[in-house]
């Protein structure tokens, strides 16, 4: 499976001269009304202002590497209050080095500009480079993405695959939440806020404010969710002192099959 992932990259278009079509794609509109979506809810679906042949470059190299180089875990993480990561998930370094098109587009300026304008603010690579994209996978009965929120500011995530709603997959958030790593309180979250849902289908792209928003995968039942999610951060984000403990645990502990 790695030669093929090889001649796909020789084959595949250079994905940052795709992104290029943003500047023509996006209208200021589309962008207001993304932003206020993004202040309500904490996130927003930004499937429409991003050329299709780009989301198809992102999301099959998703595929093809979590096929090829997926690790599965099977953790629980004290700082999100003991909540699951049921999930296969590929690593930021295999992906920069095995694939092509999901690099080139975290690197694309005239994405990382379309991002700010909707968020509102500057945003800026990832400084903790493992965290910058990662895949995960969801494929058996009860695989999920827990109760936890993301060391960094904003995380723009590509969904390659997902199930019908009704077979889990989709996305709980609570926005305006604070993440206390030794009292992560989740639990009395749940109890005193309301919980917003976001169904998606393969192809969606959403942007999320991942550190103020409290959100899951709900559990799947059947079927398999794939995604990207790429990570961006606030510009007091850049020189703050930032511990990783669920990230690391997540993406660098050897996993189980």
């Amino acid at each position: 499976m790695i030669d093929q992932l090889h001649v796909t990259r020789r084959r595949r278009p250079a994905a940052d001269a795709v992104a290029l079509d943003l500047t023509q794609a996006v209208s200021p509109a589309q962008v207001s009304l993304a932003r206020r979506q993004l202040g309500r809810r904490g996130c927003v679906v930004v499937s429409e202002i991003i050329p299709p042949s780009l989301r198809n470059a992102v999301v099959t190299e998703a595929v093809q590497l979590a096929d090829a180089l997926g690790v599965r875990r099977d953790l629980e993480l004290a700082e999100t209050g003991f909540s699951p990561r049921r999930m296969s998930n590929v690593m930021h370094g295999l992906i920069a080095e095995q694939g092509v098109a999901i690099s080139q587009v975290y690197e694309s300026e005239t994405l990382l500009h379309v991002l700010s304008s909707i968020a509102g603010e500057p945003l800026f690579p990832c400084p903790y480079e493992p965290e910058r994209f990662v895949i995960t996978r969801l494929e058996h009965p009860g695989d999920t993405h827990g109760w936890h929120w993301d060391d960094y500011g904003f995380a723009l995530v590509w969904v390659a695959e997902c199930p019908d709603p009704v077979d889990g997959g989709f996305v709980e958030s609570i926005p305006d939440t604070a993440w206390d790593k030794q009292r992560p309180g989740i639990e009395q979250i749940l109890r005193d806020r309301r919980v917003h849902r976001l169904d998606l289908s393969a192809g969606d792209v959403y942007l999320m404010r991942t550190d103020t928003t409290l959100h899951r995968v709900h559990p799947i039942r059947r079927g398999r969710r794939t995604i990207v999610n790429m990570a961006f951060a606030r510009h007091d984000e850049l020189c703050r002192t930032t511990t990783h403990e669920t990230m690391d645990a997540l993406w660098s502990t050897p996993g189980t099959e």
